[in-house]
């Protein structure tokens, strides 16, 4: 391995370790309060999450909508990932942008943040995995995006499993379940217990649009930094790129 590997092995080898963390006493806390948030935020609100959900893993699994360039061949590490890096600032941008003007917006704009986010978050996907050399028509790919995304927005108990399935992926498309034997309920709430807070907070007149360009910006960067690691561990499970 060249110094660039070695470096990105280095990094992936802490994140593995910060994902299999166990949850603690104020995570725990933490999740509680989440759940009394949930119940205060208006029935309207859930209603778009959970449609915006629906579309986005129908859009993933079986969809063409978020499908563009071709799978990125014949480089190392350190070119895909300067490439990597040039896409996160780019959906970062317009992920804060979007939600500056969706907060600003009130109520019914703000509701069309999460549709919205989503979206962007999901074409980033789609575009890192295949500068990482990925086919992203292929099925296994698109299932493995969403497993990825719930690594980046999940609590550490729910985090532990799904690192678990992601860190042995390829025995596990071995055997891969129905797509309706998905907890897809499960993944939503994970999602949303995460970041309920803060884009409840986006409702609010007057700090909508620093709250919306703030959450947008640090959530699409964290996504791009589960994706990077995510990605280097089956780029290193590759004997060839250990040399």
């Amino acid at each position: 391995m060249n110094n660039y590997d070695k470096q990105a092995y280095a990094a992936m080898r802490e994140w593995q370790k910060y994902m299999q963390r166990r949850p603690s006493f104020t995570g725990r806390l933490t999740r509680g309060m989440q759940h009394k948030i949930n119940d205060m935020i208006p029935e309207k609100v859930h209603e778009t999450i959970t449609t915006a959900f629906k579309h986005m893993i129908k859009g993933v699994l079986t969809g063409a909508e978020f499908i563009s360039g071709n799978v990125y061949q014949n480089a190392d590490l350190y070119t895909r990932e300067a490439r990597v890096k040039d896409r996160i600032s780019v959906y970062r941008s317009t992920a804060a942008a979007e939600g500056a003007i969706t907060g600003a917006g009130g109520f019914l704009l703000g509701l069309a943040d999460f549709p919205l986010w989503l979206s962007i978050k999901m074409k980033m996907l789609f575009d890192m995995a295949a500068i990482y050399g990925h086919d992203v028509k292929d099925f296994k790919e698109r299932l493995y995006i969403l497993h990825v995304f719930q690594l980046a927005f999940s609590g550490r108990a729910h985090r532990r499993n799904i690192f678990a399935t992601v860190a042995n992926w390829e025995e596990y498309t071995k055997s891969l379940p129905d797509y309706n034997d998905y907890d897809w309920r499960a993944f939503q709430q994970e999602y949303r217990d995460y970041i309920d807070l803060a884009k409840l907070l986006q409702l609010v007149p007057g700090i909508g649009a620093v709250v919306g360009a703030y959450v947008n910006h640090k959530m699409t960067d964290k996504l791009g930094d589960t994706a990077m690691n995510a990605y280097r561990m089956r780029w290193f499970d590759d004997p060839a790129n250990l040399r």
